[in-house]
């Protein structure tokens, strides 16, 4: 039987390794494409909306993608804001080291983009200038009827159904099930992965389309980070099993002398 310290051997060997490969091929690039989903942001205390347990059994008599459906939003309009209000809106939560380390990455010209399927804004917070939100923001607030704009803090101190002053009812900028993807976005996304000379994968199963599909449009290095298995696994060039966090601020020194 192996001992307990050669496998914590082993492993700490293949994180070095893992990391050592990805650091050396960041800093030979200068097109990076970051393409993330949920496990970046539940580094940061975010918990992914999809999960359930037997609070959530209790309070909702819906199931998440339901009650986050276009159709629930036009039929259940009290409802969906009860849960948008108690489980998407996150305005004081704060970008973990992952989404530091993208920024550095940009500000130090080699990050061309960030595509990610998250909707709290930690990437901007942190720093990042061009970031594609696939599926929309829950900063950004419109007026149905008028079209006028709402803030976050707007919707959360509002009771019920948000109105706006014409009367129309107020709705959040996030892509509902059931609804299409922007396609002015998606097109900036599939022209930036086409452009990239290397695609770091993070915090996402791959299991959600349209957007995980984007990566078809890319066909050099690709390195995943996730924790656990993915359908995209047997592409990857390099695949790093671990946490976010940990592997972004190993392959990215703070300081170019590290």
């Amino acid at each position: 039987m192996e001992k307990p310290h050669q496998n914590n051997k082993q492993k700490a060997t293949a994180f070095s390794q893992a990391v050592a490969t990805l650091r050396d091929w960041i800093e030979r690039s200068s097109r990076i494409v970051f393409f993330g989903g949920a496990g970046v942001s539940t580094e940061s205390g975010i918990p992914d909306f999809r999960s359930e347990d037997g609070l959530y059994r209790q309070t909702y008599d819906y199931p998440p993608e339901t009650i986050l459906s276009d159709q629930f939003f036009y039929s259940h309009t009290e409802e969906f804001y009860r849960f948008y209000r108690d489980k998407m809106l996150c305005p004081n939560t704060q970008p973990n080291d992952a989404h530091q380390r993208l920024a550095l990455l940009e500000r130090r010209g080699k990050l061309l983009s960030v595509i990610t399927q998250n909707i709290d804004g930690l990437h901007q917070k942190a720093g990042s200038r061009r970031v594609l939100e696939l599926h929309g923001s829950i900063w950004r607030n419109r007026c149905l009827r008028c079209g006028k704009e709402y803030t976050l803090e707007h919707i959360a101190e509002s009771a019920g159904v948000p109105h706006c002053s014409c009367g129309g009812i107020i709705k959040p900028e996030v892509v509902l099930y059931g609804e299409q993807l922007d396609s002015g976005v998606l097109q900036q996304a599939v022209q930036d992965l086409k452009n990239a000379d290397l695609v770091i994968v993070g915090g996402t199963s791959l299991s959600v389309y349209p957007a995980a599909g984007l990566l078809d449009y890319y066909q050099g290095h690709l390195a995943l980070i996730n924790k656990s298995p993915t359908s995209y696994d047997s592409r990857a060039d390099l695949l790093l099993p671990w946490g976010i966090g940990r592997v972004l601020r190993a392959a990215v020194p703070e300081s170019l002398t590290e």
